[in-house]
């Protein structure tokens, strides 16, 4: 398994690992407490993300930026395939403590089953106006309350054209 530095090197490099789990070094304990280091590498912007139960954000993806997202509080799960590509999507959970990443040219999706805080380290600048323009919006999957799926929630992956 790649240590934390090593991945964040190859995405510096433009090569993308496969993993989208990143894989986070033993953080530094002491008398005062811990220090977990995140990122060791470059990135533009930084941004802190609540989101409500049921929260459904992402279904879109990046022409040219990527970004890394840390799991402060709460839950989220996962989805991501290729652009283009009518492959069932792949899905993982991260939980607090946890980080994963999107490179460009991904579709991905996050689902909430609860309140969850997170934050992103992306390449490009993350205002409004740059983002939405490297942004292209796609129907991945939705989510509908469904008290026999699990946490009351039901995610359906969308048809791809």
């Amino acid at each position: 398994m790649l240590s934390n530095r090593d991945f964040s090197s190859l995405v510096d490099a433009g090569k993308y690992p496969d993993q989208v789990e990143v894989p986070l070094d033993e953080p530094f304990v002491n008398a005062n407490g811990k220090i977990q280091n995140l990122l060791l590498e470059k990135f533009t912007s930084a941004a802190l993300i609540s989101s409500v139960a049921g929260a459904l954000r992402a279904n879109h993806f990046h022409k040219t930026d990527w970004h890394y997202s840390y799991v402060v509080g709460g839950e989220v799960w996962y989805y991501w395939r290729p652009v283009g590509t009518n492959a069932r999507p792949s899905h993982a959970r991260f939980s607090a403590g946890e980080m994963f990443f999107t490179p460009p040219l991904v579709e991905h999706a996050m689902f909430f089953p609860e309140e969850t805080v997170f934050l992103t380290f992306a390449r490009n600048v993350r205002d409004h106006e740059h983002h939405e323009s490297d942004v292209v919006r796609v129907e991945l999957v939705t989510a509908s309350r469904d008290q026999r799926g699990e946490r009351g929630w039901m995610i359906h992956v969308a048809h791809s054209p």
